[in-house]
C-alpha cells in the first residue's frame, strides 16, 4: 500500500473510532476506558468531550516526549493535528447521534455496535502503519523502553484512567459518572474484535510487517 493511501487509511481508521466513542458514550451504559477521563472532564468544565480529549492525548504526546527525548520521530508530531481531526470528530459525531436509547436491549446494543466501531478504528491504524494516536503511542513507547509486555501496559494504563476518572467523579460530583457495565464491555471487546479485523482484513509476514489482505474472488 502507497504512503497516500495509508495515510488516508489511518484519517478514515480516527474517524471510525471516534464515530465508535460517541455511540458508547450514546448508549447511556458509561464510554470506553481510555475515554473516561476526557468524558468526565467534559462533564465539570465548558469544553466539550472532544476538546478535552484532545487535551488529555496532548498530555500522553508530552509524555513521550520525556521518554524519547532526542529519539522522538520526527513523524509523532502529525499526532497533533490527527488529534484535532479525532477530538473535532467526536464533538461532530456526539451532535450526530441524536439518540435517546429506552430499553436497557437498545443500550447493550449501542455498547456493542460502539465498541466494534472503536476496534475497526483500532485496526484500522494497525493496518496503516503510519502512526498511532498519543494515548495507545504512549503505552507502546512505554512498553518498550522498559521491556513490559504490551497488553499488560495497556491494560494498567486503562484501569489507572478509569480510577483517576472515577475519583475526580467522585469529588466534583459527588458521583460517579461515564464508568459503568459499558466501560467493561468496551475493555473486554475492544482488543478480541480488533485482532478479528486484522485477522481477516490484512495479514502478517515473517517480519512482523502488517498488508492487507488479498482480496477472494469467486467464480
Amino acid at each position: 500500500m502507497s504512503t497516500p493511501k495509508r495515510y488516508l487509511l489511518l484519517i478514515l481508521a480516527v474517524m471510525i473510532q471516534s464515530a465508535g466513542i460517541a455511540l458508547v458514550v450514546k448508549s447511556l451504559l458509561g464510554t470506553s476506558p481510555i475515554s473516561s477521563l476526557p468524558y468526565v472532564l467534559s462533564l465539570i468544565s465548558p469544553f466539550t468531550f472532544g476538546q478535552t480529549t484532545f487535551a488529555v492525548n496532548m498530555v500522553f504526546v508530552i509524555f513521550e516526549l520525556l521518554m524519547l527525548r532526542r529519539d522522538f520521530p520526527t513523524v509523532f508530531w502529525l499526532q497533533i493535528p490527527v488529534t484535532i481531526l479525532f477530538g473535532l470528530c467526536i464533538d461532530f459525531f456526539m451532535r450526530l447521534f441524536a439518540i435517546v436509547p429506552d430499553f436497557y436491549s437498545l443500550q447493550i446494543a449501542l455498547c456493542v455496535l460502539g465498541t466494534a466501531l472503536v476496534a475497526l478504528g483500532v485496526a484500522g491504524q494497525g493496518i496503516a502503519d503510519v502512526l498511532m494516536l498519543a494515548g495507545e503511542g504512549a503505552v507502546y513507547i512505554f512498553a518498550h523502553k522498559f521491556h513490559i509486555d504490551f497488553g499488560k501496559v495497556k491494560v494498567g494504563n486503562d484501569i489507572s484512567l478509569v480510577v483517576l476518572a472515577a475519583i475526580i467523579s467522585l469529588l466534583t460530583m459527588g458521583t460517579i459518572e461515564g464508568i459503568r457495565e459499558g466501560t467493561l464491555i468496551s475493555a473486554l471487546l475492544t482488543g478480541i474484535i480488533a485482532r478479528f479485523y486484522l485477522r481477516h482484513l490484512s495479514r502478517i509476514d515473517a517480519h512482523g510487517r502488517i498488508y492487507l489482505a488479498p482480496h477472494t474472488h469467486k467464480s
